[in-house]
């Protein structure tokens, strides 16, 4: 009878633990429960998969929460060796409608409006801007 006991225990202990795990998991905080409003607008990832991977968002927000733009920003995908950029532009200002790689990633004429811009560069250095250009 002890043994069945234990048996029994030890089954509902682990039972127990595998359902926090999953809930804890299942629980995160995601995009969809940040307050600033993003929405994203554009993307560019270059069709390079052997080299570094560059990719490109032009975001709009409802508000600027910087802690939650970074938070945003860091969420978003990365490759080791490669580059990830944000642009942060608030919602009903005109925006750019294409992208490209370098070091100018649109039009400069659109470089007013963005209010934020974060880069994680190789080895996932971060970089977070307030009012950039």
């Amino acid at each position: 009878m002890n043994k069945k006991f234990l048996a029994y225990t030890i089954s509902i202990a682990v039972l127990l633990l595998v359902f926090y795990m999953v809930k804890d998991t299942l629980s995160q905080p995601g995009v969809e429960d940040m307050k600033a409003g993003f929405k994203e607008v554009l993307k560019y990832r270059n069709a390079n998969n052997t080299g570094p991977v560059q990719r490109i968002y032009v975001v709009t927000i409802k508000d600027t929460i910087w802690q939650e733009l970074k938070d945003y920003g860091n969420l978003m995908p990365h490759t080791k060796y490669g580059n990830t950029k944000v642009y942060y532009f608030l919602e009903g200002v005109k925006v750019p409608q294409s992208l490209q790689p370098g070091d100018i990633n649109f039009d400069p004429s659109f470089n007013n409006s963005c209010v934020a811009f974060f880069e994680k560069s190789a080895m996932s250095q971060v970089a977070f801007n307030k009012h950039p250009f």
